[in-house]
């Protein structure tokens, strides 16, 4: 018997390491360990930042407008489509709803191919950051074709299904979430000597923000925030973790932050355990894949309260929940958790607990079983 053969359509799959990247990458080596064949198809880079799991098809692209880092494929060309041809997949599955995402939705329909969908970024709430608000209605329409000729949808959390079918979508939802690797982030990588390195003292408090950085990842929020933060406490203290295209203005208003930029593995899980507090107020996100790595590290969490994260973060059991654009409030909840030393260590061991649920393997072997149902 052949392999079952799985034809995979991202946006993104090595030119930007972001949390869709890592996840699809980390994905297809565990298909390819549990006997599948796989093709992922995605934008050619000219310089690829992520060493790539499996076998990668380039489609030529451009820089993304607005976003130039990240590149779009403007169609699906006849050397590729061959290669598809010839791979003959038993199912589609396509990650972005891009241009190349509707081509080869537009293929497996003609070929009469499952296809099924994941959502991974919150693509509508991103338009109000360029200005182009008003394209939103017709975003969602074709975010409502798309997804309707897809047997399933694969969701995070079950805050994301119920915000898709209260906006109208009526495809087979399912949650496929996110994993975290518990033994690398964990609360144990803590480290007086990391901490001194990045000048902090033993009795400082230190509030992390880890993320891509980007103006919709709410940075004038984290920057307001910081800024009341150590006007009101100066036992705290600030570190942001990452790099982006907002690096140089961001840093700009926070003389006083540490900045450590992008970190990966061990030296990130030293920057969350090294840490106190994790602040992340961004709502554009479909899950909080940063949220879940700094639980596991044992951080109690302050976040927006969006679908990505009202999931993972509970009020009042291991952090809280704000309007993203609530500054006061962020403000006086992280000074609650860090000035009541108790309530920092018990929200701690919840956050730990909370993250132990999100194993890898299990999440992952939760996509293979949904697949297995449609093949």
């Amino acid at each position: 018997m052949r392999k079952h053969r799985i034809a995979l359509f991202t946006g993104n799959y090595n030119h930007i390491r972001d949390g869709v990247s890592n996840t699809l990458n980390r994905l297809v080596a565990h298909l390819e360990s549990n006997g599948f064949d796989v093709r992922v198809f995605g934008p050619w880079t000219p310089e690829p930042v992520i060493t790539h799991e499996g076998t990668f098809v380039p489609v030529y692209a451009i820089p993304a407008p607005f976003r130039p880092e990240y590149r779009v494929s403007l169609g699906f060309p006849e050397t590729e489509r061959a290669v598809l041809r010839e791979f003959d997949p038993d199912l589609i599955h396509i990650a972005t709803p891009d241009i190349l995402g509707f081509r080869a939705l537009r293929y497996a329909m003609k070929y009469k191919i499952p296809v099924v969908s994941s959502f991974h970024t919150h693509f509508s709430s991103y338009l109000k950051y360029y200005g182009v608000g008003f394209l939103e209605k017709f975003l969602q329409a074709y975010l409502f074709w798309f997804y309707r000729n897809c047997t399933h949808l694969y969701v995070p959390s079950p805050s994301m299904l119920e915000d898709l079918r209260s906006r109208g979508i009526k495809t087979d939802l399912r949650i496929w979430s996110r994993g975290v690797d518990t033994s690398l982030f964990h609360p144990d990588k803590r480290s007086e000597a990391w901490r001194k390195s990045k000048g902090f003292d033993k009795d400082d408090i230190v509030v992390c923000f880890v993320s891509r950085l980007v103006w919709e990842k709410n940075l004038d929020v984290v920057a307001k925030t910081f800024q009341k933060l150590k006007d009101r406490n100066v036992s705290i203290r600030t570190l942001v973790v990452g790099d982006g295209p907002a690096m140089k203005e961001f840093s700009e208003n926070l003389p006083e932050t540490v900045f450590t930029g992008f970190l990966e593995k061990q030296d990130l899980a030293e920057a969350y355990a090294g840490s106190d507090l994790f602040f992340f107020p961004s709502d554009t996100e479909s899950f909080g894949n940063v949220t879940l790595e700094a639980m596991s590290c044992g951080l109690p969490a302050v976040v927006a309260d969006a679908s990505g994260s009202s999931s993972l973060v509970e009020n009042n059991i291991n952090g809280y929940r704000a309007d993203a654009r609530d500054v006061d409030s962020f403000t006086t909840q992280i000074l609650q958790i860090t000035e009541n030393h108790e309530m920092r260590i018990k929200m701690a061991k919840e956050s730990r607990k909370k993250a132990a649920e999100y194993d890898w393997t299990r999440v992952l072997d939760t996509l293979i079983s949904y697949y297995r149902e449609i093949i």
